[in-house]
């Protein structure tokens, strides 16, 4: 990937530093971390913002409702808003992120036409019903099951970690729609409304204290046979492509944060006499290289999808496990910088080295990315 820009990246990236100067000053507080529908209007509001201003899906294809802007000018923009403070995706992460670029991929002309309009425009949001209590690490392993009854789907089961349930319009969904087949080859993925009857939410409260997650039981929910997208019991092959937009393209406004909070890092240590510390030093020069190393494996993941149609491939395991690993040593050095002080639970340092410590799990443990890595990438021959 060619990383030197353009005239027209960088007038690209002037524009929308000039709409970002404009716009942020104008934005309502943040509401309260424990206040989800204000959290959800919130992040819906920008979005929409973005969308009026045409920054919305900037990197998805044209036909997809997007932009069809370039890897890089779609790494400007991650980079400009970043710098800017601008808000994260927040509760539109799991549709901006893997469900809505899924659909794109996979999904038919009518279901891209119902589905991807709404997530760019702010009007919805999705949360994921992957993950179940009794599967662990073994995604393939899941029982929630889905039989046909005419047009519907009926589905009976649970899944935990669902992201934004408790505010969502919409869920990816797996379920098993071929209990006699290989675990692999019986599973579909659905697009299950939310207000449906049968869905008992039940919100998760994490070490941090937030609820972002939720347990979702599902009671003989009745899903359009229409609502699935790609072939019946195809459904893993469909959710590779999820799991491949969010390990490998999800993380990378979370790179160019990372890179920001070691820079105030160093300042701090400066302040309070820590950068003395040789050791420390050293270790804050580590995790320089370290981001700076993954921020060029992003744009290279970033280039090389679009390179192969849209989808990541299974480099995003490589980036998923280092970054992981160190977004979780970027804050354990966070604690020794700030010192009593990150113990502070009121502090956004303390919540956030708290929220570090789930990204070794979080789209897949590290553990199963480097089980991926060693067959997929370097061809070693799968563990007994």
């Amino acid at each position: 990937m060619d990383l030197a820009y353009t005239p027209e990246e960088e007038e690209f990236r002037a524009r929308l530093r000039e709409w970002l100067g404009k716009v942020l000053p104008t934005l309502p507080p943040k509401p309260s971390p424990d206040d989800w529908p204000a959290r959800r209007a919130y992040d819906l509001g920008w979005q929409r913002m973005l969308h009026d201003a045409g920054y919305a899906g900037l990197h998805w294809p044209v036909d997809a409702g997007g932009r069809g802007a370039t890897p890089t000018q779609h790494l400007i923009f991650l980079e400009e808003t970043e710098k800017a403070g601008a808000p994260y995706v927040g509760a539109n992460f799991v549709g901006l992120l893997h469900a809505g670029p899924t659909i794109a991929a996979e999904g038919t002309a009518e279901q891209r036409a119902r589905w991807l309009p709404p997530v760019l425009r702010g009007e919805e949001v999705w949360c994921q019903g992957f993950s179940e209590p009794d599967a662990g690490s073994d995604l393939a392993a899941l029982r929630t099951r889905a039989w046909r009854d005419g047009d519907d789907y009926v589905v009976s089961g649970s899944k935990i970690w669902t992201s934004h349930a408790e505010v969502a319009d919409w869920c990816e969904l797996l379920v098993r729609t071929d209990p006699q087949a290989p675990k692999h080859r019986g599973i579909s993925w659905l697009a299950m409304p939310m207000d449906a009857p049968g869905i008992t939410v039940r919100p998760l409260r994490t070490l941090a204290g937030s609820t972002e997650f939720a347990e979702v039981f599902l009671d003989e929910v009745r899903v359009p046979v229409a609502n699935r997208v790609g072939p019946e019991n195809d459904g893993w092959r469909v959710t590779m492509v999820t799991l491949s937009f969010e390990r490998g393209t999800a993380f990378v406004g979370e790179v160019v944060a990372c890179r920001r909070v070691l820079g105030e890092l160093a300042r701090e240590a400066r302040k309070n006499g820590r950068w003395d510390d040789p050791v420390l030093r050293r270790r804050l020069g580590r995790l320089n290289a370290e981001f700076r190393i993954l921020w060029r494996l992003t744009q290279w993941n970033v280039g090389e999808s679009e390179r192969t149609g849209g989808v990541p491939g299974i480099g995003g395991s490589v980036f998923k496990l280092r970054y992981s690993h160190a977004r979780q040593e970027l804050y354990d050095t966070a604690a020794d910088v700030l010192g009593p002080e990150s113990l502070d639970l009121s502090t956004e340092w303390t919540l956030d080295r708290l929220s570090s410590l789930s990204y070794t799990i979080a789209a897949g443990t590290s553990q199963i990315q480097r089980n991926i890595v060693a067959e997929r990438i370097l061809g070693l021959p799968k563990g007994r």
